[in-house]
């Protein structure tokens, strides 16, 4: 049985996990959507009441039949490396392979359709809520006398895109800043805006969860870091990440978070306060560990691996007590 990892070219986290599954002998293929049609190929016959699909790429032919597991990790946009590109073509290679991919057994991580359903904010902020995780105060509005009523209530305040990221080619990530204390918010009225009060953050937490393995990664705050620095991806701060042992409410939430959103994997940011309380910030259902692995040494490419090439399905624990904790343990 074979494991398909979708992804770019130039994806190093992908890589960790190949390089654990060809230590295992598990047969691994990795292909990028935006090669088809071209150097990815594709086939599916549905007769006689059965289907039978094949994926050529890299010089090897798979029967879909045949697939372990499906890694949707960083995929390309389909048919975007063709010689004429179109929606149209993009809309037909996409729904051919994902369609395809669809009819077989394979276990998913994470499936599209949960994934496209978890990389939406609001979404993420009221599920966070319902798994007992904290949420910093936040509102979302176009209202320009809501944001101003909600400064009042929290004047200390950052924002933060929506979405995420800047829609350009390639995306350009969007960083979380204060707001100015004198901001009259007349502008909220031209696209969403998301506030949200401001944690006065000791430190950083990454918690990378697959399956029902959890690993927890701490990034102190050092005492002279610039106040104006408060999204972690663009402080200029050196100090390295550590592994933590996450509080066992916050492993029972995120194990709560990530079955009720049929995930497999999540990467969970917090912030840490004065009081060690772990703020839920966002999960990303397709996050980067490759830089935490290589700071702390957490086997998280291992665990990775490990689901993907299990033979059965992986349903994460209801509570805490049966999961795998392996925060500080690599």
């Amino acid at each position: 049985m074979t494991v398909l990892i979708l992804t770019c070219e130039q994806d190093v986290t992908a890589d960790m996990v190949v390089a654990e599954l060809d230590g295992s002998g598990v047969p691994v293929v990795r292909l990028d959507p935006a090669d088809l049609p071209g150097a990815v190929a594709l086939s599916g016959e549905y007769v006689h009441g059965v289907f039978r699909g094949h994926l050529s790429a890299g010089g090897r032919l798979v029967s879909m039949s045949g697939l372990r597991s499906v890694w949707v990790r960083r995929p390309g946009v389909p048919a975007s490396r063709v010689a004429e590109s179109s929606d149209w073509l993009t809309e037909e290679a996409g729904q051919a392979l994902y369609g395809m991919l669809r009819s077989t057994d394979a276990r998913w991580m994470n499936h599209p359709d949960a994934a496209r359903r978890a990389r939406h904010k609001p979404w993420q902020l009221h599920l966070a809520q319902r798994s007992r995780l904290p949420v910093p105060a936040t509102l979302i509005t176009t209202f320009p006398q809501a944001a101003r009523d909600f400064a009042d209530r929290f004047p200390d305040l950052v924002v933060k895109p929506v979405s995420g990221a800047h829609p350009q080619e390639p995306p350009r990530a969007v960083p979380t800043s204060r707001v100015a204390p004198e901001t009259d918010f007349a502008a909220v009225a031209f696209g969403p805006t998301l506030l949200q009060r401001r944690v006065a953050k000791r430190a950083d937490i990454r918690l990378t969860c697959v399956g029902d393995r959890i690993h927890a990664a701490r990034k102190a705050v050092g005492p002279d870091a610039d106040p104006e620095e408060v999204d972690v991806r663009f402080a200029t701060s050196d100090t390295p990440w550590r592994p933590v042992d996450a509080p066992p409410h916050i492993v029972t939430g995120v194990h709560t978070y990530l079955r009720e959103a049929e995930l497999a994997y999540g990467a969970f940011d917090f912030a840490e306060d004065a009081d060690g309380m772990w703020w839920f910030l966002e999960c990303n259902q397709s996050g980067q560990f490759g830089f935490i692995q290589i700071e702390t040494g957490q086997p998280i490419a291992r665990a990775v691996a490990d689901w993907l090439a299990a033979p059965g399905p992986d349903t994460p624990p209801a509570n805490g007590g049966r999961a795998r904790v392996a925060e500080g343990h690599g």
